[in-house]
C-alpha cells in the first residue's frame, strides 16, 4: 500500500488532455468499435507464454452514477472505452485476463473538478482452472473508490478508498495515452511525471498491494519506419513509461510504437518484463451485431481465425 510505504507520486505537471476536436469525433462516432489484435507474450511462472490479445476501442455515453455505460444521453458524458482481452495457456490449462478502461472525453456532470482525459473507471477480471480474480477501481478527484475479489484467502473480498488527485493516469490506460486518447498530451521531446495507478493485472496476478506508482512519461523526438504484418511499411512514433513501484526496487519501462498517422494505431508494446503485443489486424467492426456463425468469416478482417475444435 501506498500510504504504508510513505510515498507519495508526484503531481502532474503541465497537465494538457487531449483536444477531442472535430476529428476526434468524425472518427470515433461513426457506429463502429476498432478491432486490433495482437500476438501477445505474457510472463508467467517464470516462463514466457504465447497467446493472443484483441483491443476493444469504442466511445460511448456515459453516467457518471452509478459510473456505467448510459442508456439515454440526458445527463451522460462522453468516454472512450479500451476493452483489453488477453488468452495464453499455462501448460494444460490456460489464462483469459480482460481489462477495461474508460477515460473521459468531455467534463462529467457532478464530477467535482476530473478533468478531460483522465480515467473515470477501470474493471478487471481473470479466470482459469483454480478459480476467478476481479478487480474495480472509480475514480474521483478526492478519491479512488477500490475493491477486489479472489478465491484465495489472504485476498478475498477487499473495500477500500486510496488518495485521488485531479490530474493523473492509469498503467491500464497507458495503451490509449500512447495513441492520444488519454492524457497528459506530450509534444515531441517532452517529460512529465504524473502519479500513476497500478495496473489490476500487476497488482491480481503478481498478489501485489494496490497503489499510486510514479510514472515519467515521454516523448522522443523523430520518426522512423517499421513492417507491420497488419498495415504494411508504417511511419512511427515512440511513446515511453517508466514506472517507480511504490515499494519496489525495478523499475517497469514500457515502449509503445505508434502509427504516426491518425488514429495513431499501436504497432507493439514492450515491457521490461518480456511482456509484447504485436499487432497483427486491425478493422472497424460493428462487432455487437457480428453474432450469428456465419459472422465468423469476419475474424479475418483484423487477422484472426475462428477457434480450433477441443482447445482448452
Amino acid at each position: 500500500m501506498l500510504a504504508a510505504c510513505g510515498q507519495t507520486p508526484p503531481p502532474a505537471a503541465d497537465w494538457a488532455g487531449p483536444a477531442y476536436d472535430d476529428a476526434f469525433f468524425e472518427h470515433w462516432h461513426d457506429g463502429k468499435a476498432e478491432i486490433a489484435a495482437y500476438d501477445l507474450i505474457y510472463p508467467r511462472y517464470g516462463e514466457m507464454r504465447k497467446g493472443t490479445a484483441v483491443a476493444v476501442t469504442v466511445t460511448e455515453p456515459f453516467r457518471w452514477s452509478p459510473r456505467v455505460k448510459a442508456d439515454t444521453p440526458d445527463n451522460s458524458f462522453g468516454v472512450v472505452k479500451l476493452n483489453l482481452s488477453e488468452d495464453f495457456p499455462t501448460g494444460v490449462y490456460d489464462y483469459n485476463v480482460m481489462t477495461s478502461t474508460f477515460v473521459a472525453t468531455e467534463p462529467a456532470p457532478d464530477s467535482d473538478g476530473l478533468l478531460p482525459g483522465v480515467p473515470v473507471k477501470m474493471t478487471f477480471s481473470s479466470q482459469e482452472w483454480c478459480g476467478q480474480v476481479w478487480q474495480q477501481a472509480v475514480f474521483n478527484p478526492d478519491g479512488v473508490e477500490h475493491e477486489h475479489r479472489s478465491y484465495f484467502e489472504n485476498a478475498a473480498d477487499d473495500n477500500q478508498k486510496l488518495p485521488g488527485y485531479a490530474a493523473f493516469l492509469a498503467e491500464d490506460a497507458l495503451m490509449l495515452w500512447a495513441r492520444g486518447l488519454a492524457g497528459p498530451t506530450l509534444e515531441p521531446g517532452a517529460s512529465v511525471d504524473v502519479p500513476l495507478y497500478r495496473s489490476a493485472a500487476v497488482t491480481r496476478l503478481n498478489h501485489a498491494g494496490v497503489a499510486w506508482d510514479s510514472a515519467v512519461l515521454t516523448r522522443p523526438e523523430g520518426t522512423s519506419r517499421v513492417r507491420s504484418e497488419a498495415i504494411g511499411d508504417v511511419e512511427v512514433f515512440t511513446m515511453h513509461a517508466t514506472i517507480d513501484r511504490a515499494g519496489g526496487d525495478e523499475l517497469a519501462k514500457y515502449i509503445f510504437t505508434v502509427e504516426a498517422a491518425a488514429p495513431h494505431r499501436v504497432i507493439q508494446i514492450g515491457r521490461n518484463d518480456g511482456y509484447t503485443l504485436t499487432l497483427v489486424g486491425v478493422s472497424r467492426e460493428p462487432y455487437w451485431r457480428q453474432q450469428a456463425n456465419a459472422d465468423e468469416t469476419s475474424l479475418k478482417n483484423f487477422g484472426m481465425s475462428p477457434r480450433p475444435p477441443r482447445s482448452p
